[in-house]
């Protein structure tokens, strides 16, 4: 069994304090900036495709990193808050849809399906996070507040879900081009000894 890359996983537990009002999680490095791999990628196109999945997935990591605050003052400050954040996340999701339509199916077979399901979830849980914003921006109190303050943690939980390295976790040929592309390297941490 190949290992797993992990990305992040303490970024999400930050997001869901942040709910609760205890502050946001600190920023990651920042990814590899333009998309490009090194330039010897031209020879590696598989790599090249890695950096450039790798840097559109970057867009809601750093996203993550930089979310608002919510302000746990009043539960109508808490919502007002909370639809930034909300709307922040559907702001990074929308480019890392955009960037992965454009990065394009993998040059190596078995990745398409997966990058695919990525894609859906994706969207899937931008719809949600949408709706929620929604609500929150019409909360006619606080109780109304607080419930929609419920369903933003319960997206940022699915958010947190998302395996973003899926379309390179598909092949190991993929692993092993996201392994040689810079632009993935900022984004994994090695999986904790067992």
């Amino acid at each position: 069994m190949r290992p797993r890359w992990t990305v992040l996983a303490a970024l999400a537990t930050g997001i869901g304090i942040g709910l609760a009002g205890c502050g946001q999680p600190p920023a990651p490095a920042e990814p590899h900036a333009g998309g490009q791999s090194d330039p010897a990628s031209g020879a590696d196109p598989a790599a090249g495709w890695a950096d450039g999945y790798c840097t559109a997935v970057s867009h809601l990591v750093r996203t993550l990193a930089g979310l608002p605050e919510i302000d746990p003052s009043s539960p109508l400050q808490a919502a007002r808050t909370a639809s930034k954040l909300l709307s922040s996340v559907v702001d990074g999701i929308d480019r890392t849809i955009a960037g992965l339509d454009r990065v394009g199916p993998p040059p190596l077979s078995g990745g398409e399906t997966a990058r695919a399901e990525l894609l859906g979830e994706f969207a899937s849980v931008r719809a949600r996070a949408d709706g929620v914003r929604r609500r929150l921006d019409s909360a006619g109190g606080a109780d109304a507040s607080r419930a929609a303050l419920g369903e933003a943690r319960s997206v940022i939980d699915a958010v947190s879900r998302l395996d973003v390295l899926k379309g390179l976790d598909a092949t190991p040929e993929l692993t092993a081009a996201g392994k040689r592309a810079r632009g993935c390297q900022q984004l994994v941490v090695p999986p904790a000894p067992s």
